[in-house]
C-alpha cells in the first residue's frame, strides 16, 4: 500500500450482542434483484472476466479512532460450490476461545504469511489449512476490493468456484464448523439487514444476514457480511 496508511481500528466500548441490535429503519435504495442466470457459474466467470464499472459500498469497519499505524495484509477465500441446485457459499464459525471474532461466522482465511506468493496463494493455503479443502478443487474468479477489519486486517476476498467432491478436515481448534449457504439467498438484499448502535459517543451501523436451516440459526454479519454486500453490490451493478 502506497502513501498513508490505513486507519487502525478498535472496538468501542463493551462488546455486545449483535443479534440483540435494533434494525435501522431502511433509507435509500435497498438495491436490485440479481438475476438467477447471473448467479450461474458461466455468468460469474464472464463478470469477472470483464468487471462492470462499480463502487463497494462497505469498505471498513466503522470504528475507526487510529490512523498511524499500518494494517497487516490478510486474505479470505469466498468458496462458491457448485452442487447440483445451485451455487452455495462455504461459511465457517470459529471456535469460541479465538482472541480474535471467537464464534463468529466468516470466510476461511489468515494473514499473509512471509512465504506466500500473492494473496490468492495466502486464501487457498489457509482454507486448505483450517477446513481442509484442497486447492485442486478451486477456480479462482477474482479479486474483490479491500476490506479494512476491526482487528486490523486489510483483507482481499479472493472468490472462487468450488468443484464438489471435496471432502473437508476442519481444524479443530479454530473452526467449530462449516457449513453452506445458497448463493441465491446472499444475493437477495431482502435478506440483508441493516443494524445501528450507539456505543462510546459514536453510532456503529453493520449488515447482518440471519439463515436458518435443518433447525440451526447462523447469525452473519461484521466483516463478512460487508463482503458478501460487495459481492452483491458488483453483481447487481
Amino acid at each position: 500500500m502506497n502513501g498513508t496508511p490505513p486507519p487502525r481500528l478498535r472496538p468501542l466500548g463493551p462488546g455486545f450482542d449483535p443479534e440483540t441490535v435494533p434494525l435501522e429503519a431502511p433509507t435509500g435504495d435497498p438495491g436490485a434483484q440479481v438475476a438467477g442466470e447471473q448467479l450461474q457459474a458461466s455468468a460469474l466467470r464472464a463478470r469477472f472476466a470483464a468487471p462492470p464499472s462499480w463502487v463497494p459500498e462497505v469498505r471498513a469497519d466503522q470504528r475507526r479512532i487510529e490512523t498511524t499505524i499500518e494494517t497487516r495484509p490478510a486474505a479470505v477465500l469466498v468458496p462458491l460450490v457448485q452442487r447440483q441446485a445451485g451455487l452455495t457459499v462455504l461459511l465457517t464459525r470459529r471456535t469460541s476461545h479465538l482472541h480474535d471474532h471467537a464464534g463468529q461466522i466468516s470466510f476461511p482465511g489468515g494473514r499473509v504469511d512471509r512465504g506466500d506468493r500473492d494473496v490468492v496463494h495466502t486464501a487457498l493455503r489457509e482454507a486448505a489449512e483450517e477446513t481442509g479443502l484442497p486447492a485442486t478443487h478451486v477456480e479462482v474468479l477474482g479479486l474483490m476490493p479491500q476490506y479494512l477489519t476491526v482487528t486490523g486486517y486489510a483483507v482481499t476476498p479472493v472468490v472462487s468456484l468450488v468443484r464438489p467432491g471435496f471432502t473437508l478436515a476442519l481444524d479443530a481448534f479454530e473452526v467449530e464448523e462449516a457449513f453452506e449457504v445458497p448463493l441465491a439467498f446472499l444475493m437477495d438484499p431482502r435478506n440483508h439487514e441493516r443494524r445501528g448502535i450507539e456505543a462510546a459517543g459514536a453510532r456503529r451501523s453493520f449488515y447482518a444476514m440471519p439463515y436458518e436451516a435443518d433447525g440451526r440459526r447462523y447469525f452473519i454479519w461484521g466483516a463478512t457480511a460487508a463482503m458478501i454486500r460487495n459481492l452483491y453490490r458488483f453483481l447487481a451493478a
